[in-house]
């Protein structure tokens, strides 16, 4: 459910991030809650990002979801150009399976906020929904969305092990 008037950005650094940050809009899509997907590289293209960041705000977005991996440094330059909330997803890399991308994003200096998220799907999942959380402060529909969903997690737990055999 992308498009304009989005209340969130989910960026990337590169295409091959889509893989997991995809979880991130299948999870707000799931809650019918509007987003903006886009790739913005900290290091290939900083005037789209510089662009992309002192725009957020006026553009509506009120939380950026920002996927990153090896040097990572996305979820963190969106945040020093922004005041809005950054959640950092660390995308996993093939050659430290993405402690490089956690520790570089979660290693933020103070004054400059990433909350920072699990590396690969369960980070960008729990982005979304942590997302959701912060909008659904001011949007009771939401809430109820989100709680519902919770309850169905809950629900979808079996209290004893089945049988396979």
């Amino acid at each position: 459910m992308s498009g304009a008037g989005c209340a969130i950005g989910i960026i990337m650094g590169s295409q091959s991030d889509w893989e997991t940050m995809q979880h991130a809009a299948s999870a707000l899509d799931r809650l019918n809650i509007g987003y903006e997907p886009g790739i913005v590289s900290a290091h290939r293209t900083p005037e789209r990002l510089y662009e992309y960041a002192s725009k957020a705000r006026s553009r509506g977005l009120r939380v950026i979801i920002a996927g990153a991996g090896g040097a990572a440094h996305l979820p963190g330059m969106i945040a020093a150009l922004t005041t809005l909330p950054v959640l950092g997803v660390p995308i996993e890399t093939r050659a430290l399976k993405g402690m490089d991308s956690l520790l570089s994003i979660v290693q933020m200096p103070a004054g400059v906020p990433v909350g920072t998220l699990a590396i690969g799907k369960a980070g960008a999942i729990n982005a979304a929904l942590l997302a959701a959380s912060v909008l659904a402060l001011q949007d009771a529909g939401l809430a109820a969305r989100l709680a519902a969903w919770r309850n169905q997690q809950t629900d979808a737990v079996a209290e004893r092990p089945e049988d396979k055999a």
